[in-house]
């Protein structure tokens, strides 16, 4: 049998394999973390302050990182290395969770995972770039983010099986979390290849600044910060839910619909970028974000909730492919690793001055004008996008 057969048109071995590699990850990550908060407080007697500082030194740290891999990566002119080694990182961490015995082990643990995830996110993005031809890019990264968010839909599923097996064995559900983990470091050493004509080119390596970028590209990621600044964590969105009468035993199923959608969303929606151009589905995806947000401001019943998160999914779909497809049709090939390294951090180092914000907003003056500005914001990046982004004919 053709093993190319299994692999969609226009999708190499390569975004093939880090698709699966992306899908076990995640299947691992989302066997502990939605356990993670409970297992701080309750086992190990960690309040919830120390919670938030965990987990802001473990994204600020992410958001770091992925601006100075992608930059390596066009350095060393080696892009799986760096994927490998940061896939290698987090998935030691898994295990290591069952030993913690203090808030402090957790806190070193969760920083080591997100360095390995700052370490190659952006090596990983332009190895899927330069992996795909550019008529087919939007249809790469949007089957790499289908197969993320599959995983954050199988994931839960077998951590429900595990709990209802092991009941509040954590350390146990820890060390088995690592098993897929395990599995996608061996899909990159076996099955990822470095791309020859970036170990072949003389072009020299950039500088780890926008100077050398076009005015498109500087443009591109001023307006994603302004996005950014609306698009606060959704934790938000759990909290409103729960405010319009979705139980604590409901969450689950909601959060599991709303990866659903991200995954099925994803790759139509990256077919759609390579069909009819990145910046018009794009819009069309932050339009919708900015309803969805307008519809939790004035949301009144609970099915409004289930419909809300819904539609909130085919916003990601819509948007996360284009977005770094956009990126690599913007970039010459030998800068797109520093190039996803910026948008990256840009994204990554907006989000916490976001929900700081909307919590702000929140607390001051209520959900409907925190949810309002969030729409806002994402409604005036829309335009912003219409107005100042040129696609290249």
């Amino acid at each position: 049998m053709n093993k190319e057969r299994l692999q969609p048109e226009g999708i190499s071995r390569n975004v093939w394999t880090l698709g699966w590699v992306s899908f076990l990850n995640d299947v691992s990550s989302e066997m502990i973390y939605p356990l993670l908060p409970l297992f701080l407080t309750s086992i190990l007697g960690v309040g919830t302050a120390f919670v938030g500082l965990i987990e802001g030194v473990a994204e600020s740290t992410a958001s770091i990182l992925k601006a100075f891999s992608g930059w390596l990566s066009d350095r060393l002119k080696k892009r799986k290395s760096l994927v490998l080694g940061g896939y290698t990182v987090s998935a030691l961490t898994r295990p290591i969770i069952a030993l913690a015995t203090s808030g402090w082990h957790i806190l070193i643990i969760r920083f080591l995972d997100r360095t390995g995830k700052g370490a190659r996110t952006s090596p990983r993005d332009a190895l899927i770039a330069e992996s795909t031809e550019p008529a087919w890019t939007g249809r790469a990264f949007g089957f790499q983010r289908a197969m993320d968010h599959l995983g954050a839909v199988v994931g839960p599923l077998i951590l429900l099986f595990l709990l209802a097996t092991l009941g509040g064995k954590y350390r146990t559900i820890f060390l088995l979390a690592a098993i897929p983990a395990i599995f996608s470091l061996i899909l990159i050493k076996w099955f990822v290849t470095e791309k020859k004509d970036l170990r072949e080119s003389s072009a020299p390596a950039p500088k780890l600044n926008l100077r050398t970028f076009d005015r498109r590209f500087k443009t591109f990621l001023l307006i994603m910060i302004v996005f950014t600044l609306g698009n606060s964590s959704d934790a938000f969105l759990i909290i409103r839910a729960n405010e319009q009468g979705i139980t604590l035993t409901h969450i689950p199923l909601l959060w599991l619909i709303l990866h659903v959608v991200k995954s099925a969303v994803s790759m139509p929606g990256g077919i759609m970028s390579d069909r009819i151009g990145r910046k018009k589905v794009i819009i069309a995806g932050w339009i919708i974000y900015g309803l969805v947000y307008l519809g939790l401001a004035a949301c009144t019943k609970t099915y409004h909730i289930w419909l809300l998160f819904a539609v909130y999914g085919i916003y990601f779909g819509l948007t996360e492919g284009a977005e770094k497809a956009l990126v690599a049709d913007l970039v010459p090939r030998e800068k797109l690793g520093t190039a996803y390294g910026l948008y990256n951090f840009a994204v990554g180092i907006t989000a916490l001055p976001a929900s700081l914000l909307m919590g702000f907003l929140w607390q001051l003056f209520g959900p409907g004008i925190a949810f309002c500005f969030g729409a806002g914001l994402g409604l005036i990046s829309a335009g912003l996008m219409t107005i100042l982004i040129k696609e290249r004919g």
